[in-house]
C-alpha cells in the first residue's frame, strides 16, 4: 500500500494565523469528501494564466520589473547583423506598430538592471506578434515567439554583484508569425498589408521556484485527467495537487518547499520493470519553405537553433535531433558562430544530425536519381561538417513514401527510418507503429512511427499516455519515440518541456520517459525486433493527393531540370573521356543539383506553398536551364574538338538504346524543317553523330505517316469532319471535335478504345476539399464529373504526311478557360502524341483527360522511381477505394494477357485507372495558400501507346524515356565527328543505364559513376558494352563508396552484370587518360 502523500508534519498555510484561527483551520484540515470536478477546476484556476492571476500562483511567476529604452528602424530587407546595427535607430516604445508582412523591424534594447536584483534570476520579457531573434555581443542567442511559448530571454540565472548592470541587446523582429501571415486562416494567402505590434518589452525578476511548482501542478492535473476517475493513481494525483494548493500561499514563498515536497514524493513513486519506455528527443521541424519564403527559413533556423544551443548548455542530458543539410549550410554561411556551436555540441553527442538528405524531400515526385542525390549531397555534407554520416532517414512530414525508398536508403548506408505522416490517413488506420518495410526490390529497413502521431509534442501527460495507448505494436516492442518541440515554422523545445519530461522519468502509473537520441531508440527497437511485422510496397498516404497535380509549372520545371542535369552529366562525362583538356564542371553541377534538390522539398514541388515560394522555385528552375544549356554546349564543343567531319549539327542520343526519330532541324534562315534521324548500328547505344547540310527533309519509304479521311483515302478529301492518322504501326481516328474514336494497332487490327466510348475526353470536376486546399482532392469530386464538349468543325489538319501527320483543334473549357491541341503521329513512332496548350483561369476546378480502354484487368501498372508497381482498378476494400487518385512518373499501363494501352507524359504526376478508364490529371485551381496557383498558360504533352503483349516486351518503358529525353540537336562549334561514336550500350532491354557522371571524390576526377537498374521486374544477366578507355571497374554503393568485393573484369570492352528485380547497381569506372 503506498505511503500517505501528505507528510505527517505538514500543515496548511492557514495554520500560521492566531490560535483561534488555527482552531478553525484544524477543523478545515479534517478529511472532506471531494467532488472531482470542483477539485480539478480549483487546481486549474490556481495555475491559470487567465483567471485569478491577481491571487493565484501563475501571477507570481515574475516579480519586480523595470522598463527598458527602445529604438528601432524598419527595412524591407533581411539585413545581416553587422549592417543592421549601423543603421539609424529612432526612439520606440511598447505598443508601436510596424510592418507590413515580410519586412523586418530591428530594435536596440538598452537596459539597466537594478542593484537590488543581485542574487535573482533576471529576464528580458518580450512579446510581439512577429518572430524575434535576440542578438548579444554580435551573436544570435535566442528566438522569441509567443506562438512558440518563448517570451523571455534569460539575462542572468543568478545576478552576481560583479555582473555589468548596463547592457545593449538587439532584437530582430520578422514581420510574420511562426506559421506565416495568412489572411484570416493559417493556410490562406499571406496578408501583404498586415501590421505587427510590440506588446511587451521589460526587465523582470523570474521566480524559478514558482515555475517549478507550476510544472508539478500541471503534470498532476494531466495524470488525474489522463488516468481517469477509475484509477487509484488518478485520485492520488488530484488529491496531491489539492493539498499543494492548500499548503502553498502564492504571496508567501516560504510555503513553496512544503508544496514542492508533496509533488516530489508523488513523482518519486516509481513504476514496475515492465513499464513502456518512451525515448524523448528534442526536435524542431522547420519547413524549408511553405507559408513563408526560403529566405525567412534561414532566420527561422537561427532563431530555433540558437535557442536549442542555450538549452543544451543548461541541460547536459538534452539531445537535439536536426535534419536537412541545406538548412545547416545556410546557417554555416550566414551565422558561422552558431554553426561552430552546433559542431561543438555534435562532438558532445547532444546535437545529432539526422536524415542524411539535402532537404526533407517529397517522397513521391522526385526521380530515383534525384532521391539518390538527396542522400549523396546530404550525407557528404554531414560527413564534412560533423564528422559522420547519418544512420537514420528522417522524413516526418511528407505526403507518402515510394516503394523504392528502402533500397535507396540501404544503398546510402541507412537501415532505419522515422516518420509519422501516415497517421493522417483519411480512410484506413495504418496497422503498425514499429515494423520492417520491404521495398520494391526486397530491401528491408526498420521503421518507427512515434505512436503519439506527432513531431511537435510538448511533454504533457496526455501525450505521454497517448504514446502508450495508441501504440499498435503492443507486445512486439516496448519502446517508442517521442519528438518534442514546436515545429513546422520552427521554434523547437522549451525549458518547460524539458522540465515536464524530467519529472516523468519514472513515475508510477505512467510509462518511463528518458531523454534519448534516435540512435538509442532504434538500438532498443532492434533488440526487440524478432516479433515485428513486415509491410511490403509503398507507404501510400490517404490524403494530400492533390499535391500530385497542384502548381503544374513546378512539376514541369522539376521534370525538365531532372532531364537537363541528366544530359549535362552524360555529355560532360563523355567529353571527359575523350578530351584531356576538358574540365568536368563538378562545382557548377553541384550548385545546380542543390537548387533542384531544394525545390524538391515536400511543400515546394508539391505546390502546397505560397506564391513567393513558387516564384522563387521557378527562378531556380530558370537558373538550372540558363546555366545547364551552356554546360551542354561546352561539352559538345569538347566532343567536337579535333574532329575531321563537316560543320553542322551534333545529334546526340543520351539514352542507351537505338532510336529513330523525327526532329525539327533548324535551317540557316531561322525556320525549321523535319528530319528523320536514325540511330545507327544494331545495338542499344549512347551515341553522337554529325548532321551536315542538306537536312533530312525527304519522306522515307513507306510506310510513312499520313493523314487520311474516314474512308482511308489520303487527304485533302474529307467526308464527315473526322481525321485519321496512320503510320503503319498505329491508326488514330479523331472525331470532328478532337476526341479519339479509334486507336488500332495495325499489325493485329486490335482496337484499343472501348466500344462506343471516346478517348482524349477532357473532363472537369468540382474540386472543393474539406480544408487543405492545395493539398487535397477528395473522393467526392468524382461525383461531379462533367465532360467538356467540343464543337464540331474545330478539327483541322496540321501536317498532311510524310515524316509527320497531325491535326489540331480548339476547345472552350469554360467561359474563362480554353485549350488547343495538336495530335501528332510520326513515322516509325509507336505512340500518338497530344501537344496541349491550356489557358486556365478557374476556381476550385480539376481538369483531367480520360481514355476508356477496350481492356479488362484488376490492376494497372504505374512507373515509380527505378521501377513500377501495380495498383487495383477496383474498389473491393477500403484500401483500394482510398487510392482513387494516385501518382506515377512517366507512364501508366493497363494490360490484358496479350494486349495493353500505355499513357505516357512529359511532366504530369497525378493519375488513376478505375475500371477500364485511364485518367491523367492535368490542372487544379486551389486558392490557398497561393491564390494564383495554376492560373495562366500551360504547355504539356502526353501520348498514347497501344501494344501487343506485355508493356515490358512492347518497349513502353523505352518509349516513355524517349518522350522525356528527345534527341539533342546541338550546333557544332566546329567540325563534328564524321562517323558515329557510341559510348555505352546494354545487352538487355530490361536494364536501364540511368546515370553517367563523374565521381564526387576530388581524387577521382577521372572516374565515372554509372547507375543502372532492372526495369522489368526480372532476374537478368547482361553485358554492359563501352568504347571508353576503362582502366578499372568496380561496384560501389549509392554514395560512391567502393565495394571491397565488387571488382569487375573487363572482357572485350564488356562488363558482365547480374540484376534481381528492380535492383539498382552503381559502378565506378576509372578511365585511362586520353591522348592530348
Amino acid at each position: 500500500m503506498p505511503e500517505p502523500l501528505v507528510p505527517s508534519g505538514a500543515t496548511s498555510r492557514q495554520h500560521q494565523g492566531s490560535s483561534g484561527e488555527g482552531r478553525r483551520i484544524a477543523m478545515a484540515a479534517a478529511p472532506f469528501l471531494k467532488h472531482w470536478r470542483t477539485t480539478f477546476e480549483r487546481v486549474e484556476k490556481f495555475v491559470s494564466p487567465i483567471y485569478f492571476t491577481d491571487c493565484n500562483l501563475r501571477g507570481r511567476l515574475f516579480g519586480d520589473s523595470c522598463s527598458v529604452t527602445l529604438s528601432s528602424f524598419l527595412t524591407p530587407e533581411r539585413l545581416p547583423y553587422e549592417k543592421a546595427v549601423q543603421q539609424n535607430f529612432s526612439p520606440a516604445q511598447v505598443g508601436d506598430s510596424f510592418g507590413p508582412t515580410w519586412w523586418t523591424c530591428w530594435f536596440r534594447v538598452e537596459l539597466v538592471i537594478p542593484e537590488v536584483w543581485v542574487g535573482q534570476e533576471v529576464h528580458l520579457c518580450w512579446e510581439s506578434d512577429g518572430e524575434s531573434l535576440v542578438w548579444r555581443d554580435g551573436e544570435p542567442v535566442q528566438g522569441l515567439t509567443k506562438e512558440g511559448e518563448k517570451t523571455s530571454y534569460v539575462l542572468s540565472e543568478r545576478l552576481r554583484a560583479s555582473d555589468p548592470r548596463s547592457l545593449t541587446l538587439y532584437v530582430e523582429v520578422a514581420c510574420n508569425g511562426l506559421l506565416g501571415a495568412g489572411k484570416g486562416s493559417m493556410i490562406a494567402a499571406p496578408d501583404p498589408e498586415k501590421m505587427f505590434q510590440l506588446s511587451q518589452a521589460k526587465l523582470a525578476v523570474f521566480h524559478r521556484d514558482v515555475h517549478s511548482l507550476l510544472v508539478d501542478l500541471e503534470l498532476l492535473l494531466g495524470v488525474a485527467k489522463g488516468l481517469g476517475e477509475d484509477s487509484q493513481r488518478s485520485f492520488q494525483a488530484l488529491h496531491t495537487a489539492n493539498q499543494m494548493v492548500n499548503i502553498c500561499d502564492p504571496a508567501q514563498p516560504e510555503t513553496y518547499p512544503a508544496a514542492k515536497a508533496l509533488a516530489s514524493k508523488f513523482f518519486g513513486q516509481h513504476g514496475g520493470e515492465s513499464q513502456h519506455t518512451i525515448h524523448a528527443m528534442g526536435h524542431c521541424h522547420i519547413d524549408t519553405a511553405w507559408l513563408w519564403p526560403f529566405k525567412e527559413t534561414v532566420r527561422k533556423c537561427a532563431r530555433s537553433w540558437s535557442t536549442a544551443v542555450t538549452l543544451m548548455e543548461q541541460n547536459t542530458d538534452f539531445i537535439f535531433a536536426c535534419s536537412q543539410a541545406q538548412q545547416l549550410e545556410w546557417v554555416k554561411s550566414q551565422y558561422p558562430g552558431l554553426h561552430a556551436r552546433l559542431q561543438e555540441f555534435a562532438c558532445r553527442g547532444q546535437f545529432v544530425p539526422v536524415g542524411g538528405t539535402w532537404v526533407e524531400m517529397d517522397g513521391n515526385l522526385p526521380s530515383g536519381e534525384a532521391m539518390v542525390r538527396q542522400f549523396l549531397q546530404g550525407q557528404n555534407f554531414f560527413l564534412q561538417e560533423f564528422g559522420k554520416m547519418c544512420s537514420e532517414f528522417w522524413l516526418p512530414d511528407t505526403f507518402g513514401y515510394s516503394a523504392q525508398l528502402p533500397q535507396i536508403m540501404q544503398g546510402c548506408g541507412i537501415k532505419r527510418f522515422l516518420t509519422q505522416k501516415l497517421s493522417w490517413n483519411l480512410v484506413n488506420s495504418f496497422p503498425h507503429h514499429t515494423f520492417f518495410w520491404e521495398g520494391l526490390d526486397g530491401s528491408r529497413v526498420l521503421v518507427h512511427f512515434p505512436p503519439g502521431d506527432s513531431y511537435g509534442m510538448q511533454g504533457s501527460v496526455e501525450e505521454v499516455l497517448k504514446t502508450v495507448t495508441n501504440n499498435r505494436d503492443k507486445g512486439r516492442t516496448n519502446h517508442s519515440g517521442f519528438l518534442f518541440g514546436f515545429g513546422d515554422g520552427g521554434g523547437g523545445p522549451t525549458q518547460t518541456m524539458l522540465d515536464r519530461l524530467k519529472r516523468l522519468s519514472n513515475t508510477d502509473g505512467l510509462p518511463r520517459v528518458q531523454l534519448s537520441s534516435p540512435g538509442q531508440l532504434f538500438t532498443a527497437l532492434e533488440r526487440d525486433s524478432g516479433q515485428l511485422c513486415t509491410w511490403v510496397g509503398e507507404l501510400f498516404l490517404e490524403l494530400h493527393n492533390g499535391t500530385y497535380t497542384t502548381h503544374a509549372q513546378l512539376k514541369k520545371g522539376n521534370r525538365e531540370c531532372e532531364q537537363i542535369l541528366h544530359d549535362v552529366e552524360v555529355l560532360s562525362s563523355l567529353a571527359l573521356a575523350r578530351s584531356a583538356q576538358f574540365l568536368y564542371p563538378a562545382a557548377q553541377l553541384q550548385h545546380l543539383w542543390r537548387l533542384l534538390l531544394l525545390n524538391q522539398f515536400h511543400d515546394v514541388v508539391t505546390g502546397s506553398c505560397i506564391q513567393l515560394v513558387a516564384e522563387d522555385a521557378m527562378n531556380y528552375y530558370e537558373d538550372i536551364r540558363s546555366h545547364g544549356n551552356p554546360l551542354l554546349s561546352a561539352a559538345a564543343a569538347a566532343l567536337c574538338a579535333g574532329e575531321p567531319g563537316p560543320k553542322g549539327l551534333l545529334i546526340i542520343n543520351t539514352l542507351p538504346w537505338k532510336r529513330t526519330e523525327v526532329l525539327a532541324l533548324p535551317k540557316p534562315c531561322g525556320a525549321h524543317s523535319l528530319g528523320l534521324v536514325p540511330s545507327p548500328g544494331d545495338s542499344a547505344k549512347y551515341w553522337l553523330r554529325s548532321c551536315s547540310h542538306p537536312y533530312f527533309t525527304a519522306a522515307p519509304p513507306p510506310p510513312a505517316a499520313c493523314v487520311c479521311d474516314a474512308g482511308g483515302k489520303t487527304l485533302p478529301s474529307k467526308t464527315d469532319g473526322s481525321v485519321t492518322l496512320d503510320n503503319g504501326i498505329i491508326r488514330v481516328r479523331l472525331d470532328p471535335t478532337g476526341c479519339l474514336t479509334s486507336l488500332v494497332l495495325v499489325a493485329s487490327g486490335r482496337e484499343a478504345i472501348a466500344e462506343g466510348a471516346l478517348g482524349n475526353q477532357f473532363v472537369l470536376f468540382d474540386d472543393v476539399p474539406l480544408y487543405w486546399d492545395a493539398w487535397d482532392v477528395m473522393d467526392y469530386h468524382l461525383e461531379t464529373r462533367k465532360p467538356v464538349l467540343g464543337q464540331a468543325g474545330t478539327l483541322a489538319v496540321g501536317t498532311e504526311g510524310g515524316l509527320r501527320g497531325s491535326a489540331w483543334f480548339l476547345l472552350q473549357i469554360s467561359p474563362n478557360s480554353r485549350l488547343s491541341q495538336e495530335v501528332v503521329l510520326d513515322v516509325g513512332c509507336p505512340y500518338v502524341r497530344f501537344h496541349t496548350e491550356v489557358h486556365w483561369h478557374e476556381a476550385h476546378k480539376f481538369l483531367k483527360v480520360e481514355f476508356p480502354a477496350r481492356i479488362r484487368s484488376p490492376q494497372a501498372t504505374y512507373e515509380i522511381q527505378f521501377g513500377h508497381l501495380q495498383r487495383p482498378t477496383h474498389n473491393n476494400t477500403s484500401w483500394d477505394w482510398a487510392r482513387y487518385e494516385v501518382w506515377a512518373h512517366r507512364w501508366i499501363d493497363l494490360s490484358e494477357c496479350d494486349f495493353g494501352l500505355a499513357l505516357l507524359n512529359n511532366c504530369k504526376y497525378g493519375a488513376s485507372v478505375r475500371g477500364n478508364v485511364l485518367s491523367l490529371s492535368l490542372l487544379r485551381a486551389p486558392k490557398a495558400p497561393d491564390a494564383t496557383a495554376d492560373m495562366g498558360r500551360h504547355e504539356f504533352t502526353y501520348a498514347l501507346m497501344p501494344h501487343k503483349g506485355s508493356f515490358q516486351e512492347a518497349g513502353v518503358i523505352h518509349a516513355a524515356y524517349n518522350l522525356n529525353f528527345p534527341l539533342l540537336a546541338l550546333p557544332a562549334p566546329g567540325p563534328a565527328p564524321d562517323t558515329t561514336w557510341s559510348a555505352f550500350s546494354v545487352s538487355s532491354p530490361a536494364v536501364v543505364l540511368e546515370t553517367i557522371k563523374q565521381a564526387e571524390r576530388c581524387h577521382q576526377h577521372r572516374t565515372l559513376v554509372l547507375r543502372l537498374y532492372e526495369a522489368h521486374g526480372s532476374h537478368v544477366d547482361c553485358w554492359l558494352h563501352t568504347s571508353l578507355p576503362v582502366q578499372e571497374a568496380t561496384l560501389c554503393d549509392l554514395l560512391e563508396q567502393r565495394d571491397p568485393t565488387g571488382h569487375l573484369s573487363l572482357q572485350d570492352n564488356r562488363l558482365k552484370l547480374t540484376f534481381s528485380p528492380f535492383q539498382v547497381r552503381s559502378l565506378l569506372l576509372v578511365l585511362q587518360s586520353p591522348p592530348n
